[in-house]
């Protein structure tokens, strides 16, 4: 991948949507989000690995879905409510709830293994955009990152005082109230991650894609269930697609010619593609 292009013309360039291992590659005994599953992800050809931001009580960036300590660590408190020295003493546990070797990766550790390698889609970067904005330029890996955030007020003139430059993303629920005014207000805008519940939704309409690729714009859409009551794809998603028929969840999306599809089964949905294609 080059970063010193325009990521549209990279995608163009590919002849597909670029795919977005969603907290790496894992499972059985490799946990989310740790080198491990970046470094597999990458073995196994992702275009974009995307990450989670955690933020420790003494201001330690960690890469960890926040809220999903119970889970992964088997602990009661938030990461947020740690000091770093805690956080660094845990370990993970695997699917089964065994705890394993592997230890959550400070943020600048994992900017540092996927430095100059694949795209980086930073989540929760509202958590803190000016801390979180000032690892990735410590990194080096600002061509390489996409960040992204909700549409509150808060969080969006966050970005336009600390990360303008950044390649940034808004979650778009349904209908997209905010391209042209983020544009116009001088963020670098290179597209919309689209949540939409219903196959009509605007967000996901042939004209709303069309339109936004007219501008250089570019579509994210997630093929990843993280709560079968949390509908954000219209039910086109990699279950349907690996237990039933890809045509409905991968191909469908392929279909509507959105640019990114985030995914838990990248191998498979890098086949799937590569059928269609002879």
């Amino acid at each position: 991948m080059d970063f010193n292009k325009n990521i549209f013309e990279n995608r163009k360039a590919l002849g597909r949507p670029l795919l977005a291992a969603h907290r790496g590659v894992c499972g059985a005994n490799i946990p989310c989000n740790t080198i491990a599953a970046y470094k597999i992800a990458m073995a196994q050809g992702a275009d974009v690995v995307e990450i989670d931001v955690a933020r420790s009580k003494d201001g330690k960036f960690y890469v960890f879905h926040p809220g999903m300590e119970h889970v992964f660590l088997r602990s009661s408190r938030q990461i947020s409510e740690m000091d770093s020295s805690e956080v660094e003493s845990m370990y993970l546990v695997n699917q089964d709830s065994v705890r394993t070797s592997y230890k959550v990766p400070t943020l600048a550790e994992v900017l540092a293994l996927l430095k100059d390698k694949v795209y980086i889609n930073v989540d929760k970067f509202w958590i803190d955009v000016a801390g979180i904005s000032d690892e990735i330029r410590k990194a080096g890996v600002e061509k390489q990152v996409i960040v992204k955030t909700n549409v509150d007020e808060k969080s969006l003139e966050a970005v336009k005082k600390y990360a303008p430059d950044f390649m940034f993303v808004p979650l778009v629920w349904g209908k997209d109230t905010v391209s042209d005014r983020l544009i116009a207000d001088g963020i670098n805008l290179i597209g919309t991650e689209i949540l939409f519940g219903k196959e009509d939704d605007e967000c996901i309409s042939d004209e709303y894609i069309r339109s936004m690729h007219d501008k250089g714009l570019m579509i994210w859409a997630n093929a990843i269930i993280y709560n079968e009551e949390a509908v954000i794809s219209a039910h086109h998603t990699d279950d349907i697609s690996l237990w039933d028929d890809p045509d409905k969840g991968w191909g469908w999306l392929i279909d509507k010619n959105v640019d990114f599809i985030q995914t838990d089964w990248l191998l498979m949905l890098k086949d799937y593609i590569n059928k269609r294609s002879k």
